[in-house]
């Protein structure tokens, strides 16, 4: 346990959720398969929890000094964990109802289950790490407490404004979300309800066009499928990759080459078919008279250096109770 903390403080995490592009610089792999690091990582820890060899293991001395940790999803845990290691007393402020930020609300439970997460924050509050929910700086507390009453303080907030889609036609329309609007909401009231009291964006019954090609993108499909939409299509830009890397992908290079996550495999065994289109751009979105989404324009895009389209404008009608999850 110790040797695995050394380099990663939350393998369980990461044994779950990581791309892992560790296993594609892994000497192996110039020719021949990784050694399959992330898989190894996360059974080591978790025979470690369930033997009980993982234990806290707080700072034998104080340094006196206070730090204000603003964030409590992975750098906000990592940096308090570190911080706490050396000795000062570390304070984590989260403006969210519950801790681990990403981790808790942005992916979905089945993916990294909300038991897994507590389960190391409880450790991590053993050690000595404050834990304050519900508090957001400017609002609950100021910037100028927050000064005077620590050593130091430092700033994990993550990304909390979406990219957006630019200038596309219909973007403001009913139906039409960002990704991770979709996955906390569907988290929060799991947790809170077992989705009982109906405060998430449902994909029940509807066709669902995930745009975006990411882990953020599948984690929507996983959602979706587990909702009962009707159908999932996930828009991605890029062309279909090889399932062996091109000259111009060499080791150590993270491997450029076609993979099935978990939640294409699913959508597949649901719907008969892998959910993903290749070299899709969307330049409009469909709405009826009450700015409903009732389908979407997009072009075949070639992409390369320098993005080029064929301006062969189709139009993807979904059929009934259209809903499109943006992922950006």
């Amino acid at each position: 346990m110790e040797r695995l903390h050394k380099t990663n403080n939350f393998p369980e995490f990461t044994g779950k959720v990581c791309p892992a592009p560790c296993e594609g610089s892994c000497t192996v792999a110039i020719d021949d398969d990784p050694v399959a690091i992330k898989s190894i990582e996360w059974q080591i820890i978790e025979r470690g929890f369930k033997e009980g060899w993982v234990k806290a293991q707080p700072p034998k001395k104080r340094t006196g000094k206070s730090v204000a940790v603003v964030g409590s999803g992975p750098a906000g845990l990592a940096a308090a964990a570190q911080l706490n290691k050396a000795g000062h007393t570390v304070v984590v402020y989260e403006k969210d109802d519950r801790i681990g930020g990403l981790l808790t609300y942005g992916i979905p439970d089945v993916k990294l289950p909300y038991d897994t997460v507590m389960r190391r924050v409880r450790l991590l509050e053993e050690e000595g790490i404050t834990f304050k929910t519900n508090e957001e700086i400017g609002r609950t507390i100021s910037w100028e407490q927050l000064n005077n009453d620590y050593s130091a303080v430092i700033l994990c907030t993550g990304a909390q404004v979406p990219r957006g889609v630019g200038d596309v036609p219909g973007k403001e329309a009913n139906g039409v979300h960002f990704a991770m609007d979709f996955l906390t909401q569907n988290t929060k009231s799991l947790l809170d309800s077992n989705h009982e009291n109906k405060e998430y964006i449902t994909a029940k019954d509807k066709n669902v066009i995930v745009i975006g090609g990411g882990d953020t993108g599948v984690d929507c499909i996983t959602t979706s499928v587990r909702h009962g939409a009707k159908s999932i299509t996930q828009f991605d830009i890029n062309k279909i990759k090889e399932d062996i890397r091109m000259d111009n992908n060499p080791w150590p290079l993270f491997p450029m080459t076609f993979a099935k996550e978990d939640g294409h495999k699913e959508a597949e065994a649901v719907y008969g078919e892998d959910p993903r289109a290749y070299q899709w751009f969307t330049t409009a979105f469909v709405t009826d008279e009450d700015n409903n989404l009732v389908g979407l324009e997009a072009v075949q895009a070639e992409t390369s250096l320098k993005m080029e389209t064929r301006f062969e404008n189709r139009s993807l009608e979904l059929k009934k109770f259209g809903m499109l999850i943006l992922f950006y």
